[in-house]
């Protein structure tokens, strides 16, 4: 190898790249050190990775730039926590990065092998999302190219935050993106004013790292308090928020969960879905931790916002009031069991909404998408339908819709 060829060993920061194998591929074709056969290996699963991700254009530079944008560093972490604002020393050693890295994507990779097939690719579906990557180093001095990736990791974070809007929580494998995120927006939320406005200046405080409240919201089936805490994520996921979906049986790694989200740069939603619990089931006592009362505090970027058709989380029966006549202190018992509910500093009741309020949730539903039908007709069957099927609410409404 000469010295005028890409030594990507010289890397510090982004070290992380060589540990990838078709970064290790790149690096022997450019040191002319690859047969015919793994070149074609090298073709066939950059061809491969291109229609996973959606990359286009030349593919070995792409990649390449996607890895990049996507690495989980001393740097990228510092910019996320920061704005953007690492200091003047990590930032020289990311320059001289850089420069390294600048060579491999001036390199003519025809030079060394047959690139027709990857000079210019175009995949089977291609995501809008990554022209953002192409451009960090279009032209770009290693100068600018670090200030463009400090502001791509401030706005975008990295490693697996880089990608997705919304995790769930998988207690072996940790935080698992979700690809295919309900696309929900709350415009398209019909009523509920009260409530989403709340829920919208709570999470506009916890983006500003001004003190915000967790939030129960609760109230009857398919009134929106779901769809309303996803919808907040897709409005909001241009200013770092994100969202990590925690089922019950998991609530033991809340703590975990929340030193992990900690390190981030970017705010947190730990989103509790239709969450109860029987009065055998002690999960809750994490949650109770979790909220207030752990020795540690929970991280300013997180906010717990959990949704139950019960106003108090925990059953309770009717002999928690008239007392076990075994057990001395029998009013520890109710405490203990709504006390839970009373560590949200934000509680929303979602009502079922009475009939006129129904169908004005059909009438602007019909608007929204649309829809040729005579009043007369549109009232009589939406009537219809939610006395046939599951009563007055929002979900109810857009059943009806659909059908």
């Amino acid at each position: 190898m000469t010295s005028k060829q890409p030594q990507l060993g010289l890397l510090i920061i982004y070290r992380n790249l060589l540990q990838d194998e078709l970064v290790r591929q790149m690096q022997a074709i450019l040191s002319g050190q690859s047969t015919a056969e793994v070149q074609c290996q090298f073709i066939g699963e950059l061809i491969a990775k291109a229609e996973q991700l959606g990359l286009q254009g030349n593919l070995p530079k792409n990649y390449l730039q996607y890895l990049i944008a996507r690495d989980e560093n001393v740097f990228s972490l510092a910019c996320e926590r920061t704005n953007g604002q690492a200091s003047a020393s990590l930032f020289a050693a990311v320059v001289a990065d850089l420069k390294v890295i600048r060579r491999v994507l001036d390199a003519d990779f025809s030079a060394y092998m047959d690139t027709s097939l990857i000079d210019d690719y175009t995949p089977t579906v291609i995501w809008s999302g990554q022209a953002a990557y192409y451009q960090l180093f279009a032209d770009a001095a290693p100068e600018a190219a670090a200030k463009r990736l400090a502001d791509h990791y401030a706005r975008h974070g990295c490693g697996y935050m880089a990608g997705f809007a919304a995790f769930r929580w998988d207690s072996e494998a940790g935080l698992v993106g979700i690809k295919n995120f309900d696309p929900i927006r709350l415009s398209d939320l019909v009523g509920y004013e009260r409530q989403k406005r709340i829920l919208i200046d709570n999470t506009k405080a916890l983006l500003a790292g001004k003190p915000a409240n967790n939030a129960l919201l609760h109230g009857s089936r398919g009134t929106g308090k779901s769809s309303s805490v996803k919808a907040l994520v897709n409005e909001f996921y241009g200013d770092g928020l994100r969202l990590v979906e925690v089922v019950k049986q998991d609530l033991k790694d809340l703590a975990k969960i929340m030193e992990l989200l900690r390190a981030h740069g970017q705010k947190f939603l730990i989103y509790l879905d239709d969450l109860s619990f029987e009065d055998f089931e002690v999960e809750y006592k994490y949650l109770k931790s979790a909220i207030e009362g752990g020795v540690e505090a929970r991280p300013a970027n997180v906010l717990i916002y959990a949704t139950s058709n019960r106003r108090h989380l925990i059953k309770e029966n009717w002999s928690d009031r008239s007392g076990d006549p075994d057990e001395i202190h029998r009013f520890d018992t109710v405490n203990e069991k709504i006390s839970l509910s009373d560590r949200f500093g934000i509680s929303l009741f979602f009502e079922t909404p009475n009939q006129a309020e129904y169908l004005a949730i059909v009438n602007e539903l019909v608007q929204k998408h649309r829809l040729a039908i005579p009043e007369d007709a549109l009232r009589m069957e939406a009537l219809r339908w939610e006395s046939n099927h599951n009563g007055r609410s929002g979900r109810t409404a857009q059943q009806f819709i659909n059908h």
